[in-house]
């Protein structure tokens, strides 16, 4: 749904860039929309429901506001609220749009920029995890036996046993690191 927002604002800032009002803008938009994410799209149907509201009316900051509230996303709640204040405040209108838009792209990049890099080191940590089982199994082929007096001897096991409980902690401590949030 947040990609699609940030499509659904672009399209807005072009519409309203070419000269249209904001109900023609929206208009315009859930035009566009339809055509990018169908009919059953969620922003398509939700710019369907502002556009057929505004024809009754209803303004547009009240329709954004509750939108926001419908989506629960942050940056659909910004939005709402920064629209909301230009719009009352009679400000320019279009470069508070433009400039909410290039601020909310350069989120979107950073936030796919770190899933990109999280989801780089996730893999090697997994592959990290493999390692001690494959050396295991790599050692136990080529050399049966080699490890008869890890596993038989008193001092082997508690040994194994203390090497097992390294593992596990370094496996849970990696997943706890890696386990970064992004809103």
């Amino acid at each position: 749904m947040e990609a699609q927002f940030k499509e659904a604002i672009q399209i807005l800032s072009a519409s309203l860039n070419a000269g249209y009002s904001m109900e023609n803008a929206v208009a315009s938009c859930f035009k566009e929309l339809e055509l990018m994410y169908g009919l059953d799209g969620l922003i398509t149907k939700e710019f369907a429901y502002m556009a057929r509201q505004m024809e009754l009316n209803r303004p547009i900051e009240t329709l954004m506001s509750e939108f926001a509230a419908r989506s629960g996303l942050e940056e659909v709640e910004n939005f709402a609220r920064i629209f909301a204040i230009a719009k009352r405040s009679g400000g320019r209108l279009v470069p508070i749009i433009n400039h909410t838009v290039q601020v909310m792209n350069d989120r979107f990049q950073v936030k796919e920029e770190l899933r990109t890099l999280t989801a780089s080191r996730k893999f090697e940590q997994k592959i990290m995890s493999l390692m001690p089982f494959l050396i295991i199994l790599y050692i136990n082929g080529t050399s049966p036996g080699f490890f008869t007096v890890m596993y038989t001897t008193l001092m082997g096991r508690i040994i194994m046993s203390g090497c097992l409980g390294v593992y596990g902690l370094s496996c849970y401590l990696s997943g706890k690191i890696l386990d970064i949030p992004i809103g």
